[in-house]
């Protein structure tokens, strides 16, 4: 199965509360009214899609009908298509490399998949040929490094730990060394995903910020915050602590194959400003690509069986 045919497959339910609820309505509404409109909200609200970006949304359908850019309710559905994707498209690199090493933090709460993310990561860019290093600082969760140090076998990088309970900035300060001594390409520093009050997260996080910028000024270039999908609004709630206490650059949305949330990927981008520049569609290891709103958008809106 190609990666857009595990991308549709992953968006079934994404696609059944949200596409498939959306068709329903076209085909039993003569025109674009307001009860069309009240409807059309209550079917993105339920896809989590959020409050600000459905009022958009809504707006902008609401325009295109007035201006007679939209006939009938036949062309909403492309009409949101060719919007998304414009909402949800970033200009750039997807992830910034540059430097050796470039040095990728990576930020999120237990259980979204964070210590995996880095691991298929690092697996991702070892096959593009970079010499890839990780930093197991998430010194606090048992057996973080140790699950760390088996994705690191496959992935055939080296994992710069300390003993669990460490202090992170010390395994961060060694990791900075190594990859620095080793010529790496890339180092990836997985932090400790605790729930934390927002004062113990951010002096953990500027403590690490101070030990990598001691060796690299313009180091980290990305800080990624990992989110669950499956959480829908709740991932918004966290991702706001995060960006209030470090600068994320990209999110990675983890578990987009068991959500009907998944309408979350464009409340991120339009809610938070932020781009999603990683997706998780399943378990395997080539079921995590760099996110490509066009191929996100048309599996989204893909209901051919």
């Amino acid at each position: 199965m190609g990666f857009f045919e595990r991308l549709k497959d992953g968006l079934q339910k994404t696609r059944k509360n949200f596409t498939e609820r959306i068709e329903v309505l076209v085909g039993m509404s003569a025109e674009i009214d307001d009860d069309f409109l009240d409807e059309l909200e209550m079917i993105l609200l339920s896809a989590d899609v959020g409050a600000k970006t459905t009022e958009k949304l809504i707006e902008a359908v609401r325009q295109a009908a007035r201006k007679k850019e939209i006939k009938g309710t036949e062309d909403v559905v492309p009409f949101l298509k060719k919007y998304l994707t414009q909402m949800l498209t970033e200009e750039g690199q997807r992830t910034r490399i540059s430097g050796t090493p470039t040095v990728i933090l990576v930020v999120g709460v237990n259980g979204v998949g964070k210590t995996t993310t880095i691991g298929k990561l690092a697996n991702y860019f070892h096959l593009l040929n970079y010499k890839v290093m990780i930093a197991a600082a998430d010194t606090f969760r048992a057996a973080a490094s140790e699950q760390l140090e088996i994705w690191g076998k496959r992935a055939g990088c080296d994992v710069i730990k300390h003993a669990e309970g460490a202090d992170p900035a010390a395994v961060v300060f060694d990791a900075m060394k190594a990859a620095i001594a080793r010529k790496a390409d890339i180092l990836f520093i997985d932090t400790a995903g605790r729930l934390h009050n927002k004062a113990n997260l951010m002096n953990e996080l500027e403590k690490i910020h101070r030990v990598i910028k001691r060796e690299i000024p313009e180091a980290p270039h990305e800080t990624f915050l990992v989110l669950d999908a499956t959480t829908g609004q709740n991932a918004i709630t966290q991702a706001k602590v995060f960006t209030e206490t470090a600068n994320v650059t990209g999110v990675v949305l983890t578990k987009l194959d068991g959500t009907a949330k998944g309408g979350v990927v464009i409340a991120i981008r339009e809610e938070l400003g932020l781009p999603v520049k990683w997706i998780g569609v399943g378990e395997g290891i080539m079921d995590f690509r760099p996110f490509e709103p066009e191929k996100f958008v048309d599996a989204l809106f893909n209901t051919d069986k």
